[in-house]
Formats: C-alpha cells, sequence, structure tokens
C-alpha cells in the first residue's frame, strides 16, 4: 500500500466516526466513503482488502475506543488487555469495509461501476454483521443521520437499510462526478447524467417522504391516548451498585424520587436496568418495599432487578424486568433475550474457557425465551433491555404483538463520559421511527429521554445527574410497512447483489 492509498483509507476512516457521536457531525457520511473509493480506484484484490482494512480500523476504533473504558475500569484488567479486547472486536468489525472494497473491485473488473454495486454490497454487509455469530449492528452508518428527521423517516418503510443504501449511492455519485470531471472522455460525462438525476431525485423524494410523514403523523396521533411518564435516572455509582451496604440507600432514592414523581401525576413510573440490585422474585422484604412504592404512587411501576429460574437442579440467572400495577400486583415478568457477549456471557465457553466475563454479577446470565409484551391495563409495552434497543427486528416483534409503547430500560455508567452512551441513545431512537411507536428510556447515569413517533428526542437528560425526566406520551400503533415485513430492503439487496455476481460470472465464462 503506497503513502496515497493509505493517506485516502485513513481520511475516509477519519470522516466516518466524525459522523456519529460525540463528533457528531453527521453530514460528512455523505461523502466520508468518497476517499476510499478513489484508494481502491486501480489496486487488485489484496490492495483492496488491506485499504478497506485500514479504513476500518480507523473507523472502528474512534466508535468502539469506550470499550477499552469498561474493561480497564470496571473488568479490572490491565490498560493492554482492555486495548486488546477492543482491538480483537475491532479488527473483526473491519474485514466488513475489508470485504466491500474487495467486492467493489472484483465487480469493477467485471465492467459493473460502483454505483450500482457499492449500494447493494455495503447495505448486505452490514446485514450480515447485525446477524452474524450474536449480531453487533452498532453504529451503522444510518445511525449517523439520527440528526436530520426528513432524511429517515423512510425507516418506517426501509429500516436503518435503506438509509444506508443511500448514503453509499451518494457517495458513489460523488466519486464518479469528480472522476469525470478530470475525464476527457465526452461518453463518460454524458453517462453521469443520468447517475446524478437518478440519485439526487432519490435524495428529494426520501427527504420529501420525510416532510409529509411527519406532518402526517402530528395528525394522525393528536387523538391518541395520552399518559405523563417519570423516568427516574438515580446516577447509583456502579462501583457501589451491587454492594449489600449500598442497597438500602439504593432503594431509598428510587422510594424517594417516585414518591415525588407520584405528586406530578405520573401513571407511569419507570427505574432503569437491575435498578433493585438484588432479586426481586425472592419477595422479600426488599421487593415489598418496592410493591409499597408503586402503592403509594398510585402508579404503574415498571423496574429492572435480577431474575433466576431453578432448571434440572440449577440455578440460572436471568435479566429481568417487571411490572407492578397501582394496586401492588405484578403485572408481569420479561427477562432479557438478547444478552451482551462477554458482558453478560461468555459465548464458546468450551473454546475460549480461559475468559470470564468482563462485568460484575452473579454468573452468567441465560437468555429469556420469549419477546413478549408487557400488559398494562388493558395496554401494552415492549421492554428493551439495555442494548436490546440497536436491534430493530426486537422491536419490531413487540410490536407485531399489540405494543403500542416502547421503553427501553439500561444502565450505561459502564460508559463513563464517553460517546457511548449518546451512540447508544440515537440508535435506539429509530426503533421509534420503524413502528411509529414513543420510546421512553430510563439510564441510571443518563442519558434518560423521550423520543416521539418520528425519531424526535423530545427531551432528554444529561449524564451522571440524579434526576427524573417528567413528560407526557401517547400509545400508538402505526401498523407500519416496515413492522408488517421487516427488513425486506435488506433482503433484496443481498438477492441482487446475488443477481450481479451470476451476472459476473456469465461474463467471465464467455
Amino acid at each position: 500500500m503506497n503513502k496515497k492509498t493509505l493517506l485516502l483509507s485513513l481520511v475516509s476512516g477519519v470522516l466516518i466516526f466524525l459522523s456519529f457521536p460525540k463528533a457528531d457531525i453527521g453530514f460528512l457520511a455523505w461523502v466520508a466513503l468518497v476517499p476510499l473509493l478513489y484508494a481502491i480506484k486501480d489496486t487488485d484484490l489484496p490492495g483492496a482488502f488491506r485499504t478497506g482494512f485500514v479504513a476500518g480500523l480507523v473507523y472502528n476504533t474512534g466508535l468502539l475506543y469506550w470499550i477499552v473504558f469498561v474493561v480497564v475500569h470496571y473488568g479490572h484488567l490491565p490498560f493492554y488487555a482492555g486495548v486488546s479486547v477492543m482491538l480483537l472486536l475491532v479488527i473483526y468489525l473491519s474485514l466488513y469495509p475489508a470485504l466491500f472494497c474487495v467486492g467493489v473491485v472484483y465487480f469493477r473488473r467485471k465492467g459493473m461501476r460502483a454505483v450500482l454495486i457499492a449500494p447493494l454490497l455495503w447495505t448486505s454487509l452490514e446485514y450480515l454483521k447485525a446477524h452474524l455469530i450474536s449480531g453487533f449492528p452498532w453504529e451503522d452508518l444510518a445511525y449517523s443521520q439520527h440528526g436530520y428527521l426528513p432524511m429517515i423517516q423512510v425507516g418506517d418503510i426501509t429500516g436503518i437499510y435503506g438509509i444506508t443504501f443511500l448514503i453509499v449511492l451518494l457517495n458513489c455519485i460523488v466519486y464518479d462526478c469528480i472522476s469525470g470531471s478530470f475525464s476527457s472522455s465526452g461518453s463518460e460525462k454524458k453517462r453521469l447524467l443520468p447517475e446524478i438525476v437518478i440519485g439526487f431525485s432519490l435524495l428529494l423524494l426520501v427527504f420529501g417522504y420525510g416532510i409529509y410523514r411527519i406532518d402526517n403523523l402530528k395528525n394522525t396521533i393528536k387523538d391518541s391516548d395520552s399518559i405523563d411518564v417519570s423516568l427516574i435516572q438515580g446516577n447509583i455509582d456502579q462501583s457501589v451498585k451491587w454492594s449489600q451496604e449500598y442497597q438500602a440507600d439504593t432503594m431509598k432514592i428510587y422510594r424517594d424520587m417516585s414518591a415525588d414523581a407520584s405528586k406530578g401525576g405520573a401513571s407511569l413510573i419507570v427505574w432503569p436496568e437491575t435498578a433493585a440490585p438484588f432479586s426481586f422474585q425472592n419477595y422479600d422484604e426488599r421487593s415489598r418495599d418496592v410493591i409499597n412504592t408503586a402503592k403509594k404512587a398510585n402508579s404503574w411501576l415498571l423496574f429492572g432487578s435480577l431474575g433466576y429460574a431453578r432448571e434440572k437442579g440449577k440455578i440460572s440467572f436471568r435479566n429481568s424486568a417487571y411490572l407492578i400495577s397501582p394496586e401492588g400486583t405484578v403485572s408481569g415478568r420479561y427477562d432479557k433475550v438478547h444478552l451482551v457477549p462477554f458482558g453478560e456471557y461468555v459465548p464458546l465457553r468450551n473454546i475460549l474457557f480461559f475468559v470470564d466475563k468482563l462485568v460484575e454479577g452473579a454468573g452468567d446470565f441465560t437468555p429469556g425465551g420469549e419477546i413478549t409484551p408487557l400488559s398494562m391495563g388493558d395496554r401494552k409495552i415492549g421492554i428493551l433491555i439495555c442494548y436490546e434497543g440497536i436491534f430493530p427486528e426486537i422491536s419490531r416483534e413487540y410490536c407485531l404483538k399489540g405494543a403500542d409503547l416502547l421503553v427501553n430500560i439500561t444502565n450505561d455508567a459502564w460508559y463513563g463520559d464517553t460517546s457511548a452512551p449518546c451512540q447508544h441513545l440515537t440508535m435506539a431512537a429509530f426503533r421509534a421511527i420503524e413502528n411509529r411507536t414513543y420510546l421512553i428510556r430510563a439510564a441510571n447515569t443518563g442519558i434518560s429521554a423521550i423520543v416521539d413517533p418520528t425519531g424526535k428526542i423530545v427531551s432528554r437528560t444529561v449524564l451522571f445527574e440524579r434526576t427524573a425526566l417528567n413528560g407526557p406520551v401517547k400509545f400508538t400503533r402505526q401498523n407500519t410497512f416496515y413492522s408488517r415485513y421487516g427488513n425486506v430492503f435488506a433482503c433484496s439487496c443481498i438477492v441482487f447483489l446475488l443477481i450481479g455476481y451470476l451476472i459476473s460470472l456469465r461474463r467471465e465464462n464467455k
């Protein structure tokens, strides 16, 4: 790899991670891939792999540097071990942009232009990344646009993958325009015109749809049932969260803040993930204290706690959420289905026997068996525990089963004052768009938020502040194209990519 190619790949990597929080310069994503496309313009397949891999190393390190903080500060591993853990994940994730570059060069050699193949390829690889092994769709390209509401409303049709497709398409058009301006070929310049017209027509179509949809939603949901919620941000220090000595103080904080919330007329009070640092299902004095909190507040209370199940004489632990009615009845329980690898369980433990979990807790967790909404009277709410909020399929399944409100409870204290809490929030906001529901989010140390069905963060807290976020939310169920049919768009991209590959094989055999 020569210096020019290396520089271009580095620039692309930097532009991509600057598109996301904390820098959050989202418009950079629309040109971030242009240097990368230049870098692989005249390279071979191994060179394309190396170029894409370098770009991937740069932007994934920029996005995931916070893993070092988590592993060192809470996993109590030495700094070099924290860096090693982060790099292992970064190296894996960097394979995807490397394969993207290989694919673009391969298809270009078969006479197919990048503008036709690259959007299909990047979108297909993102979909693969979201499902391979346990899936890790952290900060896919579409999430960089969270701040541009008209551009992301198409998510209720295509999910995030339609937005990703459009971003890559526009990058290819910009690249072709710049390349064409240096070309002396008249035919090359003529070929650019339909490409530009189609690309920017799609851009305007998506933007226009977004403006229409935002305005339409305001009228559609204005008469929907509304309730006042209170999201309790206890701001409990992670270092003492599971301490027996601090349990009473923790519960007093949540009890007092809930009492204050009830004075404001909150119909639903939400505590964060594992806010009750004990097993609620034991129904001991501590559990009765939580039940009495709901009864005194005369409000529904949703909270996280450690759960367990006895199976064949063994105890398996669950990351659970409970819903208590104003009368003090346990209305339902949800056990987290999608666990965090190396945080809540060790995948492939027989192979990775030397790796322990990187966070505190009571042994390995076991995933719950089913995604089931909890009934709040005649309403249903879907519970997303921690990073379940970044998996669109979970929210979609909730809405298919009748949920008309999504509630994300999380404990982002692990991340400290890094970019991760903001990244986590902005990704979860897309679930509101896809299903056209309100999403409310209670986080131990922040960021707690209320998100409306357009993906707009109506109100939010700041990090590391003990506070309650109060506000009205509506019960909505739009039954969108995405909630009905899921990732049809992403699967279509895979199909068209495979067709392109078959065409390339036919050309090779001629």
